[in-house]
């Protein structure tokens, strides 16, 4: 299809989320934090496992400005990343939105944006909010999960965390997350056809707005999260993480470090180390394409483990450049030894996740037993 035929994207509407699904046994153990105090508590929130390992934010708005196409147009993104030994490639297609003049009202004219920094931070607080009781959702029968807010809650959360936002930014950032779909393939499983899956990074968005979106902030939203997001709450392999600091980087490097440390360090201990090289960093996070000179990126990840360190994660920053012919960099290698806080954050990890499975498993031979409340019955009451 050619590129000025394109059409603006179907909308994709959240079906009924029944009662049940706002309370039930599998999302408590999404919404429980092993704490001690509920100050400690407030500040934690749950990465993603393979979602929050994908470089889905990587493109500034900046830079999309700079390869912008006539019309308003942007190309299919395509950024390749490793996971756990394996190579994945993200397909990114932007959001395509109506332009709003200075009033707020919408236009005629149209734009593409793929998800950056802003939407990012929606993100996170979304899943902060669904961490809340009673405002998370997760329906197994169904498969999806979400959440369900008011824009005034959601720009509070943000607000709170120092990243204010208007209601018509925020209403603009919830519209690029919900028109942007992301295809994940598996290029190593089959080259000529990868496995594949293809969603909005919000598949579903619904929302009440009787008197227009400043009008009335305490409208009830609704969102579906990413499937990935619904197979690591049914399969427990989120991880339990401090939201407050996430929320606190300056930069968006400095984020996916982190990110990817509660991923990954999970062993973390005043005894032992945990290794990164700069061309890991530079493959698996697309933040640092838009440096010319490998110079200029390396100093950029040294200004993002400087923040790193001033956060509380890490307690020293071992470097070691590898130079090959003319004393040219080659390589860095990172050896990170961790701060007492991050170590005593990922034991607390550990243990919430090993109950949440040993919780999970006597659930599901619960649900086995054709004599528990648990088990699946007949619509006459009758076990099956």
């Amino acid at each position: 299809m050619n590129e000025t035929t394109k059409t603006k994207p179907r909308r994709r509407t959240l079906k009924h989320v029944p009662i049940a699904a706002f309370s039930n046994k599998q999302l408590s153990l999404f919404q429980e934090f092993f704490a001690n105090t509920n100050d400690e508590r407030d500040a934690l929130s749950n990465a993603i496992d393979l979602w929050d390992s994908i470089p889905r934010y990587s493109l500034p708005r900046k830079k999309q400005e700079e390869i912008r196409l006539p019309g308003g147009f942007l190309p299919i993104r395509k950024i390749e990343f490793h996971y756990r030994g394996k190579i994945y490639t993200a397909q990114i297609r932007p959001a395509r939105i109506q332009v709003c003049d200075k009033k707020g009202q919408l236009t005629e004219e149209t734009i593409e944006y793929y998800p950056s920094s802003r939407e990012e931070l929606i993100e996170h607080a979304l899943r902060k909010l669904a961490a809340e009781q009673y405002a998370g959702f997760f329906d197994q029968v169904n498969h999806c999960s979400g959440v369900a807010f008011t824009l005034y809650r959601l720009r509070k959360e943000l607000a709170a965390q120092g990243h204010a936002m208007t209601y018509e930014s925020l209403t603009e950032g919830l519209k690029v997350l919900h028109y942007s779909q992301i295809s994940i393939l598996d290029t190593e499983s089959d080259a000529n056809d990868p496995s594949l899956i293809s969603q909005a990074y919000l598949p579903a968005l619904a929302k009440v707005n009787k008197n227009g979106i400043a009008a009335d902030p305490d409208a009830k939203w609704f969102v579906q999260f990413h499937s990935l997001v619904t197979d690591s709450i049914n399969q427990i392999t989120y991880r339990q993480c401090n939201y407050r600091r996430l929320m606190k980087c300056s930069s968006q490097l400095a984020r996916w470090i982190i990110s990817q440390l509660v991923l990954k360090y999970t062993q973390a201990s005043l005894q032992n180390s945990f290794e990164m090289r700069f061309s890991t960093i530079k493959r698996d996070s697309g933040l640092l394409d838009g440096y010319s000179r490998m110079r200029d990126a390396v100093a950029a990840v040294d200004d993002a483990w400087d923040e790193v360190k001033n956060l509380g994660v890490l307690s020293m920053v071992q470097k070691v450049e590898q130079r090959g012919v003319r004393g040219q960099i080659k390589d860095v290698v990172f050896t990170l030894y961790t701060s007492r806080e991050f170590a005593t954050e990922q034991k607390a990890a550990n243990r919430r996740r090993s109950d949440a499975k040993v919780a999970s498993t006597a659930l599901l031979e619960q649900a086995k037993d054709p004599r528990s409340p648990a088990a699946p019955v007949d619509k006459m009451g009758k076990p099956i």
